[in-house]
C-alpha cells in the first residue's frame, strides 16, 4: 500500500486528511498537508477542518467525501 505523509510534520495521512487539503487547496494535489498542519495555514482549530469534513460527508455533494 502507498501511505502519504504530511509534507510539513511528516504525520501518516488518512484519507480524510487527502481529502479536505484537495477540496480546500487544490483538487489535484499529489502532495499534502494532515489536518493539524492544514488548520495552522488557516489559522483555525482541527476541530473546525473536522465539522467541514463532516458537512461534506453529510450533504452527499462532494465525491472527495462518499
Amino acid at each position: 500500500m502507498n501511505y502519504k505523509s504530511c509534507i510539513r510534520c511528516d504525520h501518516e495521512l488518512l484519507a480524510d486528511d487527502i481529502a479536505i487539503y484537495r477540496k480546500l487547496v487544490n483538487r489535484a494535489a499529489t502532495e499534502f498537508l494532515c489536518m493539524d498542519c492544514l488548520a495552522q495555514d488557516f489559522k483555525c482549530s482541527r476541530q473546525d477542518i473536522e465539522k467541514l469534513i463532516d458537512y461534506y460527508r453529510k450533504s452527499g455533494m462532494c465525491t472527495l467525501f462518499r
